[in-house]
């Protein structure tokens, strides 16, 4: 099989374009998904009365439906209501929404992870609520919950790959454009692979080391 180099070349420039289009809109969605995620953990970890109820509801909705049904609502549903939102806003609001649920399930495993005796002696040596969760249970929460958290964040980058339903010009929409256009199937496929390969691979390395290094805190290494 002859490769064509030339459209290979050619069409470079398009995928640096979808490529960064792709992280910025996933990078957006991880971080409020991380917020988002951490305030429902804390929440369900407190049982704060009615508002964890809500909390479990949301989690429930939203790890069962799939992400392309949520977006098709915020993009199509919503504007029939009145509330019309730009593809990016839907695309970032829809990563944030699923991947809050699962940023809580994390978070709420990892705070319910720490042992009773460190918070028993945060409490002795006089420390406030607040103080207590600042300085004692979310460190060692995060770092508990850190190899979960980090597959969370590879999941929703690549979870990006459907948002051509919604005509972003991601990486995914562009490879089907550029074939449908072109019939250069195994050229268009192969970049893809390789720009995915090379959006995610240097997430996957920091933040396994990000996992070591909050690991090694955590045990005083």
């Amino acid at each position: 099989m002859n490769i064509d180099w030339n459209f290979v070349v050619t069409n470079l420039p398009l995928y640096e374009k979808a490529a960064w289009i792709t992280l910025k809109l996933g990078f957006a969605g991880i971080i409020i998904s991380l917020v988002i995620g951490l305030l429902c953990g804390i929440i369900l970890y407190f049982k704060v009365k009615v508002i964890d109820s809500i909390v479990q509801a949301y989690i429930e909705l939203s790890r069962n439906t799939p992400l392309l049904v949520q977006i098709f609502f915020l993009y199509f549903g919503l504007p029939k209501l009145g509330l019309k939102m730009n593809e990016s806003t839907c695309a970032i609001i829809g990563l944030a929404f699923l991947g809050g649920s699962y940023m809580a399930e994390a978070f709420r495993s990892g705070l319910e992870a720490v042992g009773k005796t460190q918070i028993e002696s945060g409490i002795s040596l006089g420390l406030s609520k607040i103080q207590l969760v600042r300085y004692v249970i979310i460190p060692q929460a995060f770092s508990i919950s850190m190899p979960a958290l980090s597959a969370n964040c590879i999941f929703l980058l690549k979870e990006t790959s459907i948002l051509g339903a919604i005509s972003i010009l991601d990486v995914t929409n562009l490879t089907k454009d550029l074939i449908g256009m072109y019939y250069r199937t195994f050229e268009s496929l192969a970049m893809l692979v390789v720009v995915y390969l090379i959006m995610i691979l240097p997430l996957s390395f920091v933040l396994s080391w990000l996992e070591r290094k909050v690991r090694y805190a955590e045990f005083g290494n």
